[in-house]
């Protein structure tokens, strides 16, 4: 959650060159991290694709029909981002991919965006570098670069209707999307970073200037059916913070806590559940 890894280091210029070459070297995906992925969304029939978005390469999971009524896209969050408080991840493929999990537990038809730089292999990502998982998660750049991703797919399936449903830092980018789209229905979030200004100052940790701010966007998206989980234990992304951006939208945002849920916990468990409440601002439920 910091917007510089390198600056934290008093090195010497050539020593700052090879630990930015050291760091970029290891930017390659787990290939064991690529094949739990596949073996995790197989029973759910999911299969692993790739698509262009912007400069990067994107790994995607679908197993959505053509013109199906209603198309769940599931984005990924930050991943393994940062491997201490101080030190920036290699490679931002996550270990858990709870979004993935989301999706797998969906039941309908669904697409599944993984971030910039995770699960892609290097090669076909040269662009990759450290700081599109750090102080430029959300920047303009990644966030074009999902959208045409996502474009993408709308335009091969046609759904009749399109929600986005992020994890983590994908909530951030599911409403970045959804502000600048006309055609998302809902929006759902679990545990998502709604206003990573407000997260950062509660983990006292630098801001990220570069990345833009989804509470900022709050009237754009105020029309769109959207329902916010938090877990009542999430001491990343804790509740009040969620609360704040659901007031800020108005009426059809609301919000759902869940009683002993922490932000790594097992939602994916309780998602075919969740998936039953109904959206503020809707007449009718899928």
């Amino acid at each position: 959650m910091r917007s510089s890894f390198l600056s934290r280091f008093r090195l010497p210029r050539p020593a700052l060159a090879l630990a930015s070459l050291a760091l970029l070297a290891g930017c390659a995906s787990d290939p064991d991290l690529v094949q739990r992925a596949d073996a995790l969304v197989a029973p759910a029939g999911l299969q692993r694709e790739e698509v262009r978005g912007g400069p990067f390469v994107l790994t995607a999971y679908v197993h959505a029909r053509p013109k199906a009524p209603l198309l769940r896209v599931y984005l990924e969050g930050d991943g393994r981002a940062w491997i201490t408080r101080n030190q920036v991840s290699p490679d931002p493929t996550p270990h858990t991919a709870m979004g993935l999990r989301l999706a797998a537990s969906d039941g309908g038809d669904v697409v599944y965006l993984a971030r910039p730089c995770q699960f892609t292999p290097m090669a076909r990502n040269p662009i990759c570098q450290p700081e599109y998982w750090a102080g430029l998660r959300y920047s303009p750049l990644v966030v074009s670069a999902m959208d045409e991703a996502l474009s993408r797919y709308v335009a091969r399936l046609q759904p009749a209707r399109l929600e986005l449903v992020g994890f983590s830092g994908g909530g951030a980018i599911a409403v970045l999307l959804a502000a600048r789209r006309k055609d998302v229905s809902a929006i759902r979030t679990v545990a998502g970073n709604l206003d990573h200004v407000a997260v950062n100052q509660w983990h006292k940790v630098s801001q990220m200037p570069g990345s833009l701010n989804p509470i900022d966007v709050a009237a754009q998206v105020e029309r769109i059916p959207q329902l916010h989980v938090s877990g009542a234990e999430d001491t990343v992304i804790p509740t009040a913070i969620t609360h704040s951006f659901v007031d800020q939208v108005g009426r059809c945002a609301g919000l759902v806590t869940v009683q002993g849920m922490a932000h790594q916990s097992d939602w994916d468990r309780l998602w075919p559940k969740l998936l039953a409440v109904p959206l503020p601002c809707t007449a009718k439920q899928p």
